[in-house]
């Protein structure tokens, strides 16, 4: 059966009021949508609840804050600290007519974390699901998810092809488009789509700049490739910290379309931003591919790829491309940030737990292939989320793993990759 419409919400807005002192700005938070089920299937017939108190103890049986829902439904709950935390839902706060199944959650929280809490009212037929339902549900996030990490990881691939560097940085650039996107949105207050594509040209152009300034340099001075590649890991843990030092520990959410129901589509349920995310990421996937096949400057990239002395005997100027594959390498991750950003909200280290798919992704397609980033991404992502349903969540980038190794005991190269000749 479906999952209840309540556990659909990501990530609910902060506008109930909490009693109690204001917290360290630093400290974690709880929030949450209550929303009457209905008892039905249906998510157009859930109606928000307000008015109805929501307390949270500290493992002393201490009270650490408290709220009531407004009139969406919403609320949320800064915390002290992290620990383990409960809780309750009192049940007196209800309207008539109006149950929950458990009135107490018992939850732990991290450092500066954010979490969601789902109290489900009025659903007692919709808790259980079928391991045929959670597979569908998984299917459906697994390709949107691996679509994500195909547009994250292109630039990745294209760098690899055109300079031979293997960045550690890459994932720097996608946590980058995030944040530039939450500073447009939350800091200024302008619409996250415009603020989504401002970021994605800010981060292009840092990425532009790093090669001009950074990486173009060292190339031209002969630093070999395994230099470069210890390079760029300095580079991402100096980025890390500075994105730590300035936006923070703490979890934070866009301003624009956070607690969108979702839509059911039989037993599997999508937000809205979602499906709009997934079609953004396959019009972007196929103006990329169309791109490097019919553009001049995708056949040189291509080019590059394949005999970077060829491509500059023949009159391609080597420099000129490589700074264009930075420029759209860096605004592609920084638009896959911050889609990603649309369901898991904003955090520095974002783009540093990306990267071992996003490396993942390049090895399976074929390193370097011009292609090859785009079936990885989708294959690996699809994977990730899928296994979830038979392995631990905590395990769940070990099915991937086990795909990338099979793959590459039969086909060496990757999916697209050229065979290399020895000796």
């Amino acid at each position: 059966m479906a999952a209840p419409a309540a556990a659909q919400t990501e990530d609910p807005g902060s506008t109930s009021t909490t009693v109690g002192a204001a917290p360290d700005p630093s400290a974690g938070a709880v929030r949450g949508r209550l929303l009457d089920l209905k008892e039905t299937d249906a998510s157009e017939d859930d109606v928000p609840v307000p008015g109805v108190r929501i307390t949270v103890e500290d493992s002393d049986g201490q009270e650490a804050g408290t709220a009531e829902t407004d009139s969406g439904g919403l609320f949320r709950i800064p915390l002290p600290g992290e620990g383990t935390y409960t809780a309750k839902l009192d049940e007196d706060s209800l309207p008539d007519g109006v149950s929950v199944a458990d009135d107490e959650i018992e939850f732990t929280l991290g450092p500066g974390q954010s979490r969601t809490l789902l109290f489900a009212l009025n659903a007692p037929n919709r808790r259980t699901e079928g391991k045929v339902d959670l597979f569908l549900q998984s299917l459906v996030d697994g390709t949107y998810f691996g679509l994500l990490l195909a547009l994250a990881s292109v630039g990745l691939s294209l760098i690899y092809g055109t300079t031979g560097l293997v960045n550690f940085a890459h994932g720097e650039l996608v946590t980058m488009g995030a944040i530039f996107a939450f500073w447009f949105n939350q800091t200024l207050g302008w619409p996250l789509i415009l603020s989504g594509v401002l970021a994605v040209l800010a981060t292009g152009a840092v990425g532009w700049l790093l090669d001009a300034a950074f990486w173009g340099p060292l190339r031209r001075r002969g630093t070999g490739n395994t230099a470069l590649m210890v390079i760029s890991i300095g580079v991402a843990l100096a980025v890390l910290n500075l994105y730590l030092y300035v936006f923070g520990g703490r979890t934070r959410p866009y301003a624009d379309y956070r607690a969108q129901p979702a839509i059911d589509f039989g037993t599997v349920s999508l937000p809205p931003k979602r499906i709009i995310g997934a079609l953004l990421c396959l019009f972007f996937l196929v103006a990329v591919a169309t791109a490097l096949q019919r553009t001049r400057t995708g056949k040189a990239m291509r080019a590059i790829s394949d005999s970077r002395d060829l491509a500059a005997s023949s009159g391609i100027n080597v420099d000129r491309v490589i700074r264009f594959v930075w420029l759209f390498g860096a605004g592609l991750a920084a638009l896959g940030g911050i889609l990603f950003s649309l369901s898991q909200d904003v955090n520095f280290e974002q783009g540093s737990s990306m990267l071992l798919l996003l490396f993942a992704a390049i090895t399976l397609g074929g390193l370097g292939a011009a292609y090859g980033a785009l079936i990885g991404g989708f294959v690996i992502g699809l994977f990730v989320s899928v296994s979830a349903v038979w392995v631990p969540t905590e395990l769940k980038n070990v099915g991937a793993l086990v795909v990338l190794i099979l793959v590459l005991l039969v086909r060496p190269q990757g999916i697209l990759g050229a065979r290399e000749r020895i000796g």
